[in-house]
């Protein structure tokens, strides 16, 4: 699997502070089947991380990984805020785009007030970049109005929702919305949005099946992203998945294990 959402870089963001938990926080997203991760370090005002340091920190984390002998490949990214991705120039955003696609991961707004969010991103797709919008199921603003969401989609948008979501790591109001999502056809990848081993560990498939759409991971989680990445088409969907809750270790545990 490909996970294209994780705060794995050492001490740039609230992820890792140390290299020794980025190789923790690796090593975990190994277990959990992930063979690649797109590293998206918050780019705001507030941590104005830059291409430069993500560039220098995947090369260094890379080679960590290297000598540790851990089996996972860390692609560069950025988590942009909206009103960071107006400020960028189209150099910047390109460099900072997942995994050197034309794909840019930029926040849904976790404030209440998301004015000329919508304008802003349709200004991005216009300059040319291609846009993936980060946990809409947290967001507010989508929330209160689920037509704004879906109209962003129309237009061309894709979105990103955390695994963890959907089993209520973020409340019932996130939880069903981040269903009615799925229900809707507007979830295109399922993340991890990882920041640590502990307090926000990484996790998508177990997630998922513990969901009721574990049969989904496979789009989800690894053609979606390899498409991403590479700047390929976007696969077909398959038809939406009904949300039928699945205990984990029950029958959902047997059929993940075959």
């Amino acid at each position: 699997m490909i996970d294209l959402y994780c705060h794995i870089l050492p001490g740039v963001d609230d992820g890792p502070p140390t290299l020794d938990e980025t190789l923790a926080l690796a090593r975990t997203q190994v277990a959990a089947g992930v063979t690649r991760v797109t590293a998206t370090p918050h780019v705001t005002w507030d941590i104005p991380t830059t291409s430069q340091q993500v560039i220098e920190g995947v090369a260094s984390v890379n080679q960590a990984l290297r000598g540790a002998e851990i089996p996972l490949e860390v692609l560069t990214g950025g988590e942009i805020a909206i009103t960071r991705a107006a400020d960028l120039d189209d150099d910047e955003l390109r460099a900072l785009a997942l995994g050197g696609g034309p794909w840019i991961l930029v926040e849904s707004p976790l404030t209440p007030s998301a004015a000329g969010f919508d304008n802003v991103l349709h200004h991005l797709q216009a300059r040319g970049h291609r846009i993936l919008l980060a946990h809409p199921e947290r967001c507010p603003a989508f929330i209160r109005e689920p037509e704004r969401l879906s109209s962003l989609v129309h237009a061309g948008m894709l979105t990103s929702i955390t695994a963890g979501a959907l089993v209520g790591r973020f409340g019932s109001t996130v939880s069903r919305y981040a269903h009615e999502l799925v229900r809707d056809g507007l979830v295109h990848n399922v993340a991890s949005d990882a920041h640590d081993t502990r307090r926000r560990p990484p996790g998508m498939r177990d997630e998922l099946w513990e969901a009721g759409y574990g049969e989904h991971a496979e789009w989800w989680c690894e053609e979606v992203p390899a498409a991403i990445v590479s700047g390929g088409e976007i696969p077909h969907p398959p038809p939406a998945p009904l949300p039928v809750k699945r205990k984990r270790g029950g029958f959902a545990g047997l059929l993940r294990r075959r």
